[in-house]
């Protein structure tokens, strides 16, 4: 390649993928009690083994309570309703192909009051706009248009401002990166869906 720039498709294809976790849950004894304590009890709310996301990223010690006060200014202590919340997160999901999140988030989705329709429809191809408000419909189109360009066309912006204004709008884009970063974690990190209890 003279001119440096890598081809991302080709070094895609030449890619092989583990099945299994590349770094395995960590403990109480590599996550600290602490760390290990909050999963347990995440474990608890989800009705699942502790969550893999908390004893994974958790392995990182200092970096997960950083990365886990953030997450939680979003979701659940954003300023957006949780069930436009969960609609975005399960879009973002879908978008990049998170199964572990869509897994995650699904029963999470439902609780913040999201029907099952509208759950399946967000994790389908293309959502149907008559299981939505005109408000989601706008969240999952700028969720959409977001992962696709790292951007929002000034008609998109416009639209989405006109439901969310300036707070919500800032919230959105940093809920909606947020994860987007995750799901790209835990995909190279090879997380695989928490089990039920």
């Amino acid at each position: 390649m003279t001119s440096g720039v890598h081809d991302v498709e080709a070094s895609a294809a030449a890619h092989t993928r583990t099945t299994g976790p590349r770094i395995s849950p960590g403990t109480w004894r590599t996550n600290g009690p602490l760390a290990a304590g909050f999963a347990q009890l995440a474990g608890r709310v989800t009705r699942t083994a502790p969550p893999a996301i908390f004893t994974t990223l958790g392995r990182g010690r200092r970096t997960f309570w950083g990365w886990l006060a953030f997450a939680g200014t979003l979701m659940p202590g954003g300023s957006l309703p949780r069930s436009d919340s969960e609609l975005v997160i399960l879009r973002v999901a879908r978008l990049r192909g998170s199964d572990y999140e869509i897994a995650h988030h699904r029963s999470i989705a439902r609780r913040a009051g999201l029907t099952a329709d509208q759950v399946e429809q967000l994790i389908g191809d293309g959502p149907e706009s008559s299981y939505f408000s005109e408000r989601q419909q706008a969240l999952i189109d700028a969720t959409g248009e977001l992962i696709a360009d790292d951007d929002l066309s000034d008609d998109m912006w416009s639209r989405l401002h006109g439901h969310l204004g300036d707070r919500g709008c800032v919230e959105f884009l940093l809920l909606a990166g947020h994860y987007r970063m995750l799901a790209t974690a835990l995909e190279t990190l090879r997380v695989t869906p928490d089990e039920p209890r």
